[in-house]
């Protein structure tokens, strides 16, 4: 578990970072009760230690055009480690797909796709998905509306849980 490694200032810091990546050092150091120079130490040794992997901007795909979203459980003729790991790498190549998950159970992956048209999806679908070495079936749905997408993890939880463990 982490949280042996994170003192409260660290899980502070991810827990701001995370609900608003472009606030500056100065604003963030103020939230968290430091001073800056800290604040900033704290901040590279959590990207270097792998906590932070990057910032990225929240867009949004249908207003961007990407009016298709769809979820596609893969299952794979073989579950050998080689074959695992190439399907992960062609999941990597394909830009369609935007979250790929092996699983256990029946379903080996879930793949997050979007497209910005049906055709373009069922082409990928067709011509690269389903024709891809090892994919024995793919069972696809298509997402009609979003109830929550809430990048991240519930820092929040965290703390509750930390402070029943003390």
């Amino acid at each position: 578990m982490p949280g042996p490694k994170l003192d409260e200032i660290d899980r502070m810091i991810l827990a701001e970072l995370q609900a608003d990546g472009r606030m500056t050092n100065v604003e963030l150091a103020k939230r968290v009760g430091i001073s800056a120079p800290p604040c900033l130490r704290r901040v590279r040794t959590l990207e270097e230690q792998g906590f932070i992997r990057g910032y990225h901007a929240e867009v949004d795909a249908r207003e961007l055009g990407f009016e298709v979203q769809v979820f596609a459980m893969v299952g794979l003729q073989s579950q050998a480690e080689v074959d695992l790991s190439a399907f992960e790498e062609r999941c990597r190549a394909w830009p369609l797909v935007r979250e790929c998950h092996m699983l256990n159970g029946e379903v080996d992956f879930i793949l997050k796709c979007v497209a910005p048209d049906l055709r373009t999806f069922q082409s990928f679908l067709t011509e690269s998905l389903t024709a891809a070495p090892n994919v024995a079936s793919v069972k696809t749905s298509l997402v009609i509306r979003g109830a929550k997408d809430e990048p991240g993890v519930p820092f929040d939880v965290l703390e509750e849980r930390l402070a029943r463990e003390a």
